[in-house]
């Protein structure tokens, strides 16, 4: 690919990234950072940052390789060995029901509050994936990047402007700042919620395939190639987006339910109307509508794309196995679309019948679906860092100094938390 595409400009290259924001703006801000500050205040915005610091080098891995190579990071795995694409594939499906099950009932339960429909969170989560996958089956990656783009904006302005309205409230910042819930964070509870919160914080680390499978179908779409500096431009865009609405849903959280004794519903339906009128309350009652929409838009623009990358994964996935140690395909060419459709039937089939079982147990679940991709992070960094540091990524597209030792920091946190977090579980 990367000989029959032109050098494109920078604008042709702004895409991938942002849709790796509007992935990531969803379970983990929406629920998980509003949890954290209602709940600790500001004690774990620290932990927040440099959970963000500490996976951007895994992340940013994915459109490096892409924009080196003209592959994808899943063509590196291959050439590390088959068993490196094998663990890869133990992660995703080890995850990808019970992932796309958590986005699509937050939206579900959404959807049913702003048009008021009564019905089952499976019945919803139904709907839901059905709107999705007409979209998907009929459209194409221009219109989700398109549709991306205009939510991040209206998402990001509107969220910055609650918090800055939350703020006129002149804050008890002795209060704010959570020093009196520290030892909570090291009861059962709370160290499972921390663990939770990093999980996704801000974006599981598998992502950095999907954002190598975007970058690639960005270029194919517009029919130029990002250079590597381009590529990581919009990468560092939208990762500073998905940061900078992380600290403000936490901080939100601490301005407006910190300190009140309030916690949070079980079920989907029951958080979606606390969501809004956690907006409500710092913006006043008439923006409930609006507010209401932005949040079920954003929830969908998430579930959209998490419902389009798994099975772009899973069909890399097959062409992968294919390939040979260098990584050359072997075999004929090969339509990729109907493996594509029937891996999304697979696996909307898979996350509604999750949904089904999880019942109303809804904060359980996101914990649940944050905690596995917690303990999966270590493997997928550790594969990833091979791959870009491997004698087939051209010399000059390599992480640097800084960049190779803020991964490996980040590698060994990764194991460390992992270990204590088994031993807890051992131990406890």
């Amino acid at each position: 690919m990367k000989n029959t595409l032109r050098p494109g400009l920078l604008r042709h290259a702004i895409g991938p990234g942002l849709l790796m924001a509007g992935a990531a703006i969803g379970v983990s801000h929406l629920v998980q950072s509003t949890r954290a500050g209602a709940e600790y205040g500001l004690l774990l915005l620290p932990l927040v940052l440099l959970a963000c610091l500490l996976k951007y080098p895994f992340l940013e891995f994915g459109p490096r390789y892409a924009a080196a190579t003209g592959e994808n990071l899943l063509i590196g795995y291959r050439r590390l060995g088959r068993w490196a694409l094998g663990l890869f594939a133990l992660v995703t499906l080890g995850t990808m029901f019970i992932i796309q099950a958590v986005v699509t009932v937050v939206t579900a339960g959404l959807f049913g509050m702003v048009f008021g429909m009564d019905a089952s969170p499976a019945t919803l989560s139904a709907w839901i994936m059905g709107g999705c996958l007409l979209l998907l089956a009929i459209g194409n990656y221009r219109g989700v990047d398109l549709g991306m783009k205009v939510i991040m904006g209206a998402l990001t302005i509107s969220t910055l402007a609650t918090v800055a309205l939350a703020f006129g409230e002149s804050p008890d910042w002795s209060t704010l700042s959570g020093i009196a819930q520290a030892p909570q964070v090291w009861t059962a509870a709370g160290v499972a919620f921390l663990l939770a919160l990093l999980g996704w914080m801000p974006i599981p680390l598998d992502v950095a395939v999907w954002h190598s499978l975007w970058t690639l179908e960005r270029s194919r779409e517009t029919g130029t190639r990002p250079s590597l500096g381009q590529a990581l431009t919009d990468f560092r865009i939208g990762f500073l987006a998905a940061t900078l609405l992380a600290l403000a849903f936490l901080l939100l959280g601490a301005l407006t339910l910190h300190g009140t004794g309030q916690g949070f519903a079980d079920s989907a339906v029951g958080f979606s109307a606390q969501l809004v009128d956690l907006y409500a309350g710092a913006l006043g009652e008439w923006s409930r509508p609006l507010i209401a929409v932005a949040a079920l838009t954003t929830m969908f623009s998430t579930t959209l794309a998490v419902t389009d990358a798994y099975p772009r994964v899973i069909t890399a996935l097959i062409r992968a196995a294919r390939a040979d140690e260098r990584g050359v395909v072997l075999g004929p060419p090969e339509d990729h679309r109907w493996p594509y459709v029937l891996s999304l039937v697979v696996v909307l089939s898979g996350a509604l019948t999750l949904i089904y079982l999880a019942g109303e147990r809804f904060t359980t679940f996101v914990d649940l679906a944050t905690t596995i991709s917690f303990l999966s992070a270590p493997v997928l960094a550790w594969l990833t860092l091979r791959v870009v540091t491997d004698e087939h990524m051209p010399p000059a597209a390599r992480p640097g100094p800084v960049l190779l030792g803020l991964a490996w920091v980040g590698l060994i946190f990764l194991i460390s938390f992992s270990l204590v977090w088994a031993g807890w579980r051992i131990l406890g």
